[in-house]
């Protein structure tokens, strides 16, 4: 019998998921995809968490998809099952499975929670799903598929079926899941994820990396491959999300000097541990990276001895900060270090200790987040052991522990709070270092006080501009919060530098008075276009006249010698400093700043 293939109805499959941001793209997804579009046309449809749930479900009915798959974590988790929950009640006959981390531990309780979907993914899912799908498809014999989880009717009475799961993957037999041609027009504007090996080498009891023993490769020529035609195609930033990036030496090196060699402009983004860095790599790196390819993630957690013990977490901290020195004296690489509140063990004191080690760096980014209790983790199974309260729902984080209370816990939210906005951000690091290292005696004090003082303010329940951040440090410091003897016209000066050099173009306005009058300005304009080698050999090549001065320029009389305080930090008021930003000569973006150094009480003319 003939069969007219026109007649043949294929299973529409949809994988679905909600990420954080729209710039970010999920690797799941793409892999599932890959492993299963051979025997199955997959679509992949993407949004966010921001995104309203009708619009999602509209989007979805309109595919008229047999079965939708969900790829879930402790970020949209909640979300999700909304979508979910009115999915299901306007196509009553669509398959609803489920996949992911969040999903992977507990996963009976998950299935009984929400009756809404019909199968569960746990661990890996490439290969468990395509034999989901031809289960599906075919005789529904889902005792079968190790790896899944299902609902079926015995001796009359409706049951949960969780499956055995299904031995790891042979990395090597798995497709490529970079390989769309519908990704290529958007590599360029979003954030493209990369694995070049799974697990993890660690045990730390509050990560769910951790579960998995051992860590497996991806073929090395296959992911250079790959690599290559992004970067090719127009990727602009690839993160690794492997645990450990730099767990093999040689591995690690090979990698680095292929993108060192390759990179494209191309910007990379690792998880590196930092005290197994060897040193002949952090010599490679300094002498052969580009400044601005590479991104270094370091989750440093806690500086506490007994803390990282409890948690299983092995750290050699004279080891991590030769590594982080390392790399920041070369001027090569970001890093971004990772620190967790509410460990075991730590209280308040402990970890603002913890902040200041860490904090003592500088990394260019320092991340305070709050621990969450997993599921699957050891440290969700010891929760009574150290006295954690914490939120049912996810993300799981904590309300509290017998050393760290809730009161505890949003003071030092008060912290990253100010954090975010100020150091993470980099609008003004010139006063912050100054406002740590001079006035506070701590970073965690300055931040701290801060933080209060803005919650105080009500300032977390209005928007701001870049003007209202100066503005409000500013209140800060002359408030009874800031401590006395704070030469504060030294701090005024240096936030008044930050301002200028946080804008690309000429500011329109300020958040000061601004104390000269025309004559003045005009005067200050003139001496610099008749003697420009005042404010230094760069300035005088320029060859800048009055009117391009004052088109391009700003200046602002600061109370001490800025240029020796930038030199070697000695705060001198034996002359002050006549501060000169310059915007857009020579086609350069953002403010270039120079000086003029002026016996105190000089004037304009020359």
């Amino acid at each position: 019998m003939n069969v007219d293939l026109k007649e043949v109805a294929v299973m529409n499959v949809v994988l679905a998921t909600l990420n954080a941001k729209y710039i970010h793209t999920s690797l799941a997804l793409r892999c599932l995809k890959a492993y299963c579009e051979k025997d199955f046309p997959i679509e992949i449809a993407e949004y966010t968490i921001k995104d309203p749930v009708m619009n999602i479900v509209s989007d979805l009915y309109a595919k008229q998809p047999q079965v939708i798959g969900f790829s879930v974590y402790i970020w949209n988790i909640e979300e999700t099952i909304k979508v979910i929950r009115v999915l299901r009640k306007i196509m009553p006959d669509v398959r609803i499975v489920m996949g992911g981390p969040e999903v992977s531990y507990d996963t009976g309780e998950w299935l009984d929670k929400l009756p809404e979907v019909d199968f569960i993914i746990h661990g890996e899912g490439e290969e468990t799903l395509h034999h989901l799908l031809q289960e599906i498809e075919g005789e529904g014999k889902y005792h079968l598929v190790f790896g899944a989880a299902y609902r079926r009717v015995k001796n009359g009475a409706q049951e949960t079926v969780v499956n055995p799961p299904r031995p790891k993957l042979n990395l090597a037999e798995l497709p490529s899941p970079h390989r769309f041609p519908e990704d290529r027009e958007s590599l360029a504007n979003r954030v493209v994820y990369f694995e070049t090996s799974r697990g993890c080498p660690f045990s730390c009891s509050f990560c769910l990396s951790s579960i998995e023993v051992g860590v497996r490769y991806f073929d090395i020529e296959r992911t250079k491959a790959d690599l290559l035609y992004l970067i090719e195609a127009g990727a602009k930033t690839i993160k690794f999300v492997d645990r450990t990036f730099n767990i093999k030496r040689d591995y690690a090196l090979e990698m680095f000097k292929f993108l060192i060699e390759n990179h494209g402009g191309c910007v990379f983004q690792f998880e590196i541990t930092a005290d197994i860095m060897r040193p002949e790599v952090l010599d490679y790196l300094a002498e052969h990276a580009p400044p601005g390819i590479f991104r270094f993630e370091i989750g440093v957690q806690s500086t506490n001895d007994v803390t990282n013990l409890a948690v299983e977490r092995r750290q050699n901290w004279n080891k991590l900060v030769r590594t982080v020195t390392k790399v920041k004296d070369s001027g090569k690489i970001d890093q971004h270090l990772d620190l967790i509140a509410g460990l075991p063990h730590e209280d308040y004191d402990t970890f603002r200790k913890t902040f200041n080690d860490v904090f003592a760096l500088r990394p260019e980014e320092l991340q305070l987040g709050f621990l969450k209790m997993l599921r699957g983790t050891g440290l969700r199974r010891d929760a009574d052991k150290y006295g954690y309260v914490y939120a049912d729902q996810a993300p799981y984080e904590i309300l509290g522990n017998s050393l760290m209370p809730f009161s505890d816990l949003i003071r030092i939210k008060r912290v990253e709070d100010v954090l975010e906005k100020y150091w993470n951000a980099h609008r003004m690091d010139h006063t912050l270092l100054h406002l740590i290292d001079r006035v506070f005696g701590s970073a965690f004090d300055f931040f701290q006080r801060f933080g209060d003082f803005w919650e105080r303010q009500g300032w977390e329940r209005i928007g701001h501009q870049l003007e209202d951040l100066f503005a409000r440090l500013r209140a800060f410091l002359l408030s009874d919060e800031a401590p006395r003897g704070m030469e504060l016209d030294v701090v005024l000066g240096l936030m008044k530098l930050d301002y200028f050099l946080g804008h690309n173009h000429k500011p329109r306005k300020v958040w000061w008075e601004f104390g000269m009058d025309k004559s003045e300005l005009a005067g200050w304009m003139k001496r610099l276009a008749d003697a420009p080698e005042e404010a230094g050999a760069e300035f005088a090549r320029l060859g800048l006249g009055e009117k391009e001065l004052q088109k391009h320029a700003v200046v602002e009389r600061l109370p001490f010698d800025l240029e020796r305080y930038l030199h070697d930090g000695s705060l001198s008021r034996e002359a002050e400093t006549l501060l000169v930003v310059l915007y857009g000569t020579e086609g350069k973006r953002g403010g270039r700043a120079f000086s003029l150094r002026l016996p105190r009480g000089t004037a304009a003319a020359l």
